[in-house]
């Protein structure tokens, strides 16, 4: 199975229609780093998400994984053009599986506003191992788990943007990994945070996911598999002493100069993370991998 693994599109839009009270509160600073700083580094977000659906298109991917962040400040706007701009992933191979990022359940009043443009991306092959809502979900293939956890939430105090798994989500997921139809499967957890930084080490407090530590000890007994991530916006592949599975950041596939994705390629015994990156006009995978 071919599966490419993007995240943290920030697609950049227009806020008419946002009312003037969904401003008063965090999104406010949020608002103003956006135009002063993050905004420049995502103007071409529209033309590069295009690019990436015809890449998925070539490489007869069979799944497009993204582990969140479409937006910025989680507003209907961005929500709406964000969903827009994925729609050519849900025609390619099997679809799109996907998680909210930080940015997208940015305050309290995003995450409705996610499940309306998206819920109809949300679901599992599996929906009564669900305990969250929808989380986890899974999506079955030839060799292949995917699961995918919700480790994202509204942070309204300013600076703060840390992540953790509700516990229901962590307990489903151990009883999960044991499943008859996912143990022998190459398993591909999916979520936003990233449990481990490119050198091993935890991410910051306010920045990371809380209960790193609790994930990584209730997926101890897999055999095969990786876990895949955004929210640090730099690819990479971390592998920790005496734990299976490989560690896979995307990074950004939009921000300019460091548009990155994985490719992973699994069949059988064998697995496989191909880099891809953008190379001023389209998406290339280079032809030396990592082992999975």
């Amino acid at each position: 199975m071919r599966i490419l693994h993007f995240s943290d599109v920030h697609i950049v839009t227009s806020f008419s229609g946002v009312g003037l009270r969904q401003f008063a509160n965090k999104r406010a600073v949020g608002w103003v780093n956006l135009q002063l700083r993050r905004r420049k580094y995502f103007e071409q977000a529209d033309q590069k998400m295009a690019k990436l659906a015809e890449f998925a298109r070539t490489q007869d991917v069979d799944w497009s994984v993204c582990t969140g962040d479409f937006t910025g400040l989680g507003t209907t706007p961005e929500l709406r053009r964000a969903r827009a701009l994925i729609q050519p992933f849900t025609h390619v191979g099997r679809g799109l599986v996907t998680v909210p990022g930080n940015h997208d359940l940015y305050l309290h009043d995003s995450p409705a506003r996610f499940d309306h443009y998206f819920g109809d991306l949300l679901g599992s092959d599996l929906p009564e191992c669900s305990v969250d809502g929808v989380w986890p979900q899974v999506r079955l293939g030839k060799h292949v788990a995917i699961v995918a956890i919700n480790s994202a939430r509204p942070n309204p105090r300013v600076r703060v943007s840390s992540g953790a798994i509700p516990e229901a989500q962590l307990d489903a997921l151990a009883q999960l990994l044991k499943h008859p139809r996912i143990r022998d499967r190459f398993v591909l957890l999916a979520t936003h945070y990233a449990p481990r930084l490119a050198d091993g080490t935890p991410d910051r407090p306010r920045h990371g996911l809380e209960n790193a530590e609790t994930l990584l000890k209730r997926c101890a007994g897999v055999r095969r598999g990786a876990i895949v991530f955004g929210h640090v916006h730099r690819r990479y592949v971390v592998r920790l002493p005496g734990f299976r599975l490989a560690l896979c950041g995307a990074g950004s596939a939009t921000q300019e100069r460091h548009e990155t994705a994985w490719l992973y390629r699994i069949e059988g015994q064998s697995a496989a993370a191909y880099p891809v990156d953008w190379n001023g006009h389209r998406y290339v995978a280079k032809p030396t991998p990592v082992a999975l």
